[in-house]
């Protein structure tokens, strides 16, 4: 069989196999934690009827307060994520090998790249309104989200 043909069977085969790597990247850079205000958090914890207290303890503390036109306290939370990621590996073992092979046969310095990678950079935003009555109880409360 040609050196050529084989050289080039062996790269093919390198560049698949650390092609492979980049899918594990982005489930190793994620990072899913529990103490973010979410969508689903509002909808599960928030309901009419509870403390101001009781939504701090959920939501945390509202990044505005103001009232409405019956001097009713309003709480607006508005959340802005950036999530950059990017996660990178040089190689491993398979790429050793098929370059100590691919220079075994060509007599040279092969030219097999053994890293990879993943990038991924998104935004979402989260804006939580809670309206309270006379007696600083929940009486309405809306949620918008979006991401890009």
């Amino acid at each position: 069989m040609n050196k050529t043909l084989i050289t080039g069977t062996i790269v093919i085969v390198a560049v698949i196999l650390t092609g492979c790597m980049a899918s594990r990247h982005r489930s190793a850079v994620q990072d899913d934690s529990a103490d973010r205000v979410t969508v689903g958090k509002v909808q599960q914890a928030i309901h009419v009827g509870m403390s101001g207290g009781e939504v701090a303890a959920v939501l945390g503390t509202p990044n505005i307060v103001s009232t409405d036109e019956e001097r009713r306290e309003v709480w607006i939370y508005d959340k802005i994520s950036t999530e950059s990621v990017y996660s990178t590996s040089e190689g491993g073992i398979m790429s050793l090998i098929f370059v100590d092979l691919a220079n075994l046969l060509t007599g040279g310095v092969g030219g097999v790249s053994g890293s990879s990678g993943a990038e991924s950079t998104s935004q979402r935003t989260l804006t939580v309104i809670i309206k309270f009555d006379g007696e600083k109880r929940v009486r309405d409360f809306a949620y918008h989200t979006a991401r890009f």
